[in-house]
């Protein structure tokens, strides 16, 4: 259906979310309409984040606010939705509008497929009614379903419509783009030029698929690698469990700016741990590109200063190849954590491929040679 119907048939004028391509219709008709409007349009840090600023939407307004988000969010928004939102506590009625990543039968990639089995139930267990909405679906089957979904709403409970793959089209094209001019891929080339044979726990999207095209284009082996291919926002976390029982090996993390500000307080775990082994790399695109390129808040955001906050003991930010390379080998040397912010273009070329193992050979391999360190 189209995304405006869609729209028209919810009739909220608030909408909150984090991006996904499953979504992305309904995120480009957002940013077209609105762009980024505290009154209409708040991408937030995570659906945890969203659900609260929905919340109190409704209280300051009365009406009724819109999530958005992709299924794998549905984690973040349990706590909100159970000690919030119920209707055994505040009665906050609010409609989430759920990307139906891995649904069963659909072929997804492998951080989907369990999220995508348990989508509907997670919706059920929270006491959550919800309707999906596939590429069939009537204009006025939704109509009906909304009707039924205000009275539910009327009573202070949620509502959700899962939305298939392709069930939502967009006619306007939107584009994303930034003044940067180093793109990730290269940049991952001259982060694994300098870390050489040391480990690399690498971020959810484009940068764990860049990473392993690089390693293929180098001829080299993938043991050296974590591709966090879920678990958005928690790759630094990870690397820092390596790099804790790992003292003695130069640990890199190479993460995102969406990925970064989702659970931007495992930076402050970080800081109080202090890590001298561990490389902590940002590519700053101010962009959630692996889903479609919606803008995130980064690029208004000071990381390097948030990073000494924490109480990283290095932080800098650089935004050409020359100053990314004198950092890096700098960074290769140091005792201390450090941080390197690397400002990035929006964009990936079109053949870009996706790992060729499967997340459990990636474990494996990773952990055999974490074993030989």
């Amino acid at each position: 259906m189209k995304v405006e119907k869609l729209v028209e048939i919810i009739g909220s004028d608030f909408y909150t979310g984090v991006p996904d391509s499953q979504l992305k219709a309904l995120c480009n008709y957002l940013m077209h309409t609105y762009g980024i409007d505290a009154h209409h349009h708040v991408i937030a840090a995570n659906e945890g984040n969203c659900t609260a600023l929905a919340a109190g939407y409704h209280l300051a307004t009365g009406k009724v606010p819109v999530v958005y988000m992709q299924n794998s969010g549905e984690g973040n928004i349990i706590n909100p939705v159970a000690s919030l939102l119920n209707d055994k506590v505040y009665a906050i009625p609010t409609v989430f509008i759920i990307g139906w990543r891995g649904e069963p039968g659909i072929h997804d990639e492998p951080q989907h497929i369990y999220q995508g089995e348990v989508t509907v139930k997670l919706l059920d267990d929270m006491d959550i009614a919800n309707f999906a909405i596939g590429k069939d679906t009537t204009d006025e089957e939704v109509e009906a379903k909304m009707e039924e979904f205000r009275k539910i709403l009327d009573s202070g409970k949620d509502v959700a419509f899962v939305i298939r793959k392709g069930a939502l089209s967009y006619d306007e094209k939107v584009v994303y783009s930034n003044e940067n001019t180093m793109t990730r891929e290269e940049i991952i080339q001259h982060i694994v030029a300098v870390s050489e044979e040391d480990p690399i726990i690498s971020t959810t999207g484009k940068a764990s698929r860049e990473l392993f095209e690089t390693r293929v284009a180098n001829g080299q082996s993938h043991k050296y690698d974590f591709l966090t291919v879920g678990s958005m926002g928690h790759s630094s976390s990870i690397a820092l469990g390596v790099a804790i029982n790992k003292p003695n090996q130069k640990i890199w993390c190479v993460d995102g700016d969406g990925a970064v500000l989702m659970h931007m307080g495992s930076m402050a775990v970080l800081g109080a741990n202090k890590p001298g082994n561990l490389v902590h790399i940002v590519i700053n695109n101010g962009a959630h590109e692996t889903v479609g390129g919606m803008p995130t808040v980064m690029g208004e955001v000071d990381l390097v200063a948030v990073a000494k906050a924490c109480g990283y003991p290095y932080a800098i930010r650089v935004d050409d190849f020359f100053s990314l390379d004198r950092e890096l080998a700098i960074a290769k040397e140091m005792d201390e954590l450090c941080l390197i912010e690397v400002m990035c273009s929006i964009g990936a070329r079109d053949d870009l491929g996706r790992p060729t193992t499967t997340a459990l050979e990636n474990k494996q391999n990773f952990m055999e040679y974490l074993k030989s360190l």
